[in-house]
């Protein structure tokens, strides 16, 4: 009877030997494969997805910084989320942000025929002359646009308010703050 104890005993100690060697190696063969830079409410933006976004928005712009690719990212999913929550569908985010903005930002948008013409008058030389009428749409859509985006970034401003946002990524140092790798 005590043999079988000792034995089982010996297995025992022998399993948990194997099992604490094997998380062990385990452990240090363990790589980093990808880290959170961000949290909006209960979703992550990880490194990765901020480097794929950051490199094709170079492509466009490039002096942007990648501190600011990852606030337009939080932005956005700020922006889905409010319309997610409004019911709004779509087959595609793009999409579903359009309808967003048609809805909450530029149904609210109002441009004035007095603000088109004062515009117009405080601008007359970057038209070379050209008559009111040939440029109003131009002028209205341009003032269309500067009151779309101060409501959005009203809007935005209001949301973060309201979300949890918490931001993980530093500056990388030499770079003079840049937020570029």
């Amino acid at each position: 009877m005590k043999t079988a104890n000792y034995k089982l005993k010996i297995m025992i100690l022998l399993s948990l030997f194997t099992l604490h060697f094997s998380l062990f190696t385990c452990e240090a063969n363990a790589e980093l494969i990808d880290r959170v830079v961000a949290f909006v409410n209960d979703r992550a933006i990880t490194l990765s997805e901020l480097k794929e976004t950051y490199e094709r928005t170079r492509k466009l712009q490039p002096d942007i910084t990648m501190q600011e690719v990852l606030n337009t990212m939080v932005n956005r999913l700020l922006l889905l989320n409010d319309a997610r929550r409004l019911k709004i569908e779509a087959k595609t985010d793009d999409e579903i942000l359009n309808e967003y903005e048609e809805l909450k930002v530029r149904a609210l948008v109002r441009v004035r025929e007095e603000d088109i013409e004062s515009y117009y008058k405080k601008n007359e030389k970057e038209f070379g002359g050209a008559p009111y009428e040939s440029v109003r749409d131009k002028i209205e859509t341009l003032l269309t646009e500067e009151q779309t985006n101060e409501l959005l970034k009203k809007q935005i401003a209001e949301l973060r308010s309201k979300a949890y946002v918490k931001i993980l990524l530093n500056a990388p140092p030499g770079n003079g703050g840049t937020g570029r790798p």
